[in-house]
């Protein structure tokens, strides 16, 4: 059964755990003091960090025109309604689940905002599996739907944050080539539902057509140039997660228990949990299959979520790649004379070790010749050339001054001729199971730049790059200062008001959340 402390409650492996996270949305949603989530201020402050920086990445990337936000923002329009939800830079309310496929799609085009890696070895759950913060505007949707403030809308990333952080720490969907957008999409039809006022037993039949109905593989993300699929994965999956929700709450029933349903694809792939294969069914009421693969421990109150253990991106890049850019750093720092020739001449070659699955992932043969931006920001060799061009160009080192930005994936610069020498000149290969080890506890990567007078610089090995939960010594603060004003003048000629607007988000009022997104946004195009 179901057990709970102060701060926590426990899901095992022989419950309903469907149920369990319907219910535990249910009661982290209440106004009830005895049941409600009562995340600390920290955990307040960066949940609120990781909203405003997918906010201003995804306005930034309208503002671009880039294709398949604006697509769905436009569809959006066509389906009004006086009681739904709004899309970025707009007062007109349209369905919510369409409110969501839009601004859900927006905010991960760039593939710049919040990452989490699935690690949590103090309660032994290290299944790996990544995830972004591509679903907060299920919680500002739901919170225009049904009136609700800034600070309940807040509490709803929290949560939603931890159903999907928490699955990714105990179930790696990429080891079976599932996207790991599913976790994110349970999550979306738990709180959604919440919110909404659905019951836990709708809320579990939402969550049962999700995962019977609407997997994804990560086919979206194979091949040499990749698709608009890719950056709206998430944005379809939650789509169709609120769908389910509405359907429910109007008297559809999906699957239930769909964690312990063996032709789901929990038990397809990992069986019951390891505890549960040895038992027989005589020695218990519980039968030997009759268990998912994990137990689940979600939290309630205190410092202990899911959320601060996520990693920010500190620009524009493929999250795998947040070593390299660190040690490029150091050590261009540690060497400015490798920068004295503004064509690259100063640097011979570029050895880079990593982890799997960095190297499979962003090391592809295919991506080595990247001629599009969404197969440019999976290419390792593309992401380093292109941070040490722009430090050529400007003769300067540092997070805030080399910051990669959408521009940095335009056409002239994907073909820009010093980036692709210094792209020759890149060799990257796997680190081995040193590395592998080392991963998802951190990045664990190494860069050596050799000089043309045959000189080795090594950076030695980079666990916590700027922007990891467990890095200490970058002014992530002022980083991420910088980071929003950046992409947020590509949208507006003065961001502060937008930032501002953003931010404090459990001080808005309901009707601050109503109005959240009535703004002037002009769709420039001027990207693709």
């Amino acid at each position: 059964m179901t057990t709970a402390t102060e701060t926590s409650i426990r899901l095992p492996a022989d419950t309903n755990q469907a149920l369990g996270i319907a219910q535990y949305a249910i009661d982290f949603l209440s106004d009830d003091q005895a049941t409600r989530g009562e995340p600390s201020a920290a955990v307040l402050e960066r949940t609120g960090l990781f909203h405003t920086d997918a906010v201003l990445c995804g306005l930034s990337a309208l503002a671009l025109g880039t294709n398949a936000p604006n697509v769905l923002r436009n569809e959006a329009a066509t389906y009004t309604s006086e009681r739904g939800a709004t899309v970025f830079g707009s007062s007109q309310r349209v369905h919510p689940e369409k409110a969501i496929v839009a601004n859900s799609a927006a905010v991960r085009e760039w593939d710049s905002n919040g990452t989490n890696f699935g690690y949590n070895p103090a309660l032994g759950h290290t299944a790996g599996e990544f995830g972004h913060n591509d679903f907060y505007p299920v919680c500002i949707a739901a919170a225009q739907v049904t009136g609700a403030s800034g600070e309940k809308a807040l509490r709803a990333m929290v949560c939603l944050d931890e159903i999907r952080g928490r699955l990714a720490e105990v179930f790696s969907l990429k080891t079976y080539k599932v996207d790991h957008v599913v976790h994110g999409a349970i999550a979306s039809a738990a709180v959604y539902g919440a919110m909404l006022g659905a019951t836990a037993e709708q809320i579990e039949s939402a969550i049962g057509m999700v995962v019977a109905h609407s997997i994804p593989f990560r086919a979206i993300r194979a091949g040499k140039q990749l698709s608009d699929s890719k950056g709206s994965s998430a944005a379809i999956s939650t789509e169709a997660a609120v769908l389910a929700v509405r359907r429910s709450m109007a008297g559809f029933v999906g699957p239930k228990d769909i964690f312990r349903n063996p032709e789901a694809i929990f038990r397809i792939f990992e069986g019951p949990g390891q505890m549960f294969k040895a038992v027989k069914a005589t020695d218990a009421n519980t039968a030997p299959g009759d268990a998912s693969p994990f137990e689940l421990i979600l939290s309630r109150a205190g410092d202990d979520f899911a959320v601060m253990g996520m990693h920010f991106k500190l620009g524009l890049y493929e999250h795998q790649s947040a070593g390299a850019l660190q040690a490029v750093l150091d050590l261009l720092t540690a060497n400015p004379a490798l920068l004295d020739d503004a064509s690259g001449g100063a640097i011979a070659k570029i050895k880079i070790l990593a982890y799997e699955p960095a190297f499979g992932i962003i090391g592809d043969p295919a991506k080595k010749d990247p001629r599009t931006r969404q197969s440019a920001d999976h290419s390792m060799a593309y992401i380093v050339a292109t941070l040490i061009r722009k430090a050529l160009e400007t003769k300067s080192v540092g997070w805030t001054e080399l910051m990669l930005e959408p521009h940095d994936y335009s056409a002239d610069a994907i073909f820009h001729p010093i980036t692709r020498e210094l792209m020759a000149k890149i060799d990257f290969a796997h680190g081995g199971p040193d590395y592998d080890a080392k991963y998802p506890d951190g990045i664990p990567t190494s860069l050596v730049i050799t000089g043309n007078a045959g000189t080795e610089h090594d950076s030695g090995l980079v666990m916590y790059p700027g922007g990891h939960a467990r890095n200490t010594t970058a002014d992530l603060h002022g980083i991420l200062d910088h980071k929003f004003r950046l992409l947020g003048g590509l949208a507006f000629e003065d961001p502060t008001p937008i930032i501002d607007r953003f931010n404090n988000l459990s001080d808005k009022s309901a009707a601050d959340i109503a109005s959240l997104h009535d703004f002037d946004l002009t769709i420039r195009g001027d990207f693709e």
